[in-house]
């Protein structure tokens, strides 16, 4: 599925989003979605020298890309951010939520700054962005959202409670907006187990998480921009839904 889904270009045409594309999966997804056609806005924060290598790489597979920077957790810059994307594309067909901040927090110790800065990041932003990008999407009568959600989402990490939460409450997002948006927008999520990347080693606690997956291995960010490609690709008859890319650690 790979290897024909990056030979492909059946996004050509298409603009897709990524929120925090300019490191990790973000920029992995971003890529993905350049090397099948799309025109790419490669949302950042923080990381701007990173987004906009991103935005070189994707520009050298010959499709347009730009770098839009956005706090997320703010409503009114992600309303600026998209009022940009249509000013500059005219259309918007693609958005993916990958932006989000991870921290581990025990339940004794979290703090009210702690629970308003994961939600922020991991649920209040992904809403505002997909009703700004759904808006769009409405006026040509189709779209594709995708929310990267997380394990945490599925199982409980007791070091984890704000983390957890938020992404578990991003599911029922997720839901909620794919009756919301049917029928011209689909919405689904990918929900990403244990995932190194190249310049990673794993810890003894990774490494353990990685025995203990029926797979016996890590994901890739290749992993988790390849179920998104098939979301926004290959997928007329799927919204609502949570993929679960997590080489079986989930299975009970």
């Amino acid at each position: 599925m790979t290897r024909s889904m990056k030979q492909d270009r059946s996004l050509s045409g298409q603009v897709a989003l990524v929120t925090g594309a300019g490191r990790r999966i973000g920029r992995e997804i971003a890529l993905t979605l350049g090397r099948a056609g799309a025109a790419v806005v490669v949302n950042y924060h923080h990381s701007r020298s990173e987004a906009q290598a991103t935005v070189q790489e994707i520009k050298a597979l010959g499709v347009r890309s730009v770098a839009l920077r956005a706090d997320i957790s703010r409503p009114a810059q992600v309303r600026r951010m998209f009022q940009r994307v249509e000013e500059r594309f005219g259309q918007l067909d693609i958005l993916v939520n990958n932006a989000a901040v991870f921290f581990p927090a025990r339940w004794d110790r979290l703090t009210e700054e702690d629970w308003d800065r994961i939600l922020g990041v991991n649920l209040k932003g992904p809403f505002f962005c997909a009703q700004a990008a759904a808006q769009i999407m409405q006026r040509r009568k189709r779209g594709r959202i995708v929310n990267i959600s997380s394990l945490g989402g599925l199982q409980a990490w007791p070091d984890y409670p704000h983390y957890c939460s938020s992404k578990a409450a991003l599911i029922m997002l997720t839901r909620c907006l794919a009756k919301a948006l049917a029928p011209s927008i689909q919405v689904n999520s990918v929900a990403p187990g244990t995932i190194l990347f190249p310049d990673e080693k794993p810890t003894r606690m990774i490494k353990r998480v990685i025995e203990s997956t029926p797979l016996k291995k890590a994901g890739s960010a290749a992993d988790i921009a390849s179920m998104v490609l098939y979301l926004v690709c290959h997928s007329d008859f799927v919204t609502g839904q949570i993929f679960v890319v997590d080489g079986g650690k989930s299975i009970p």
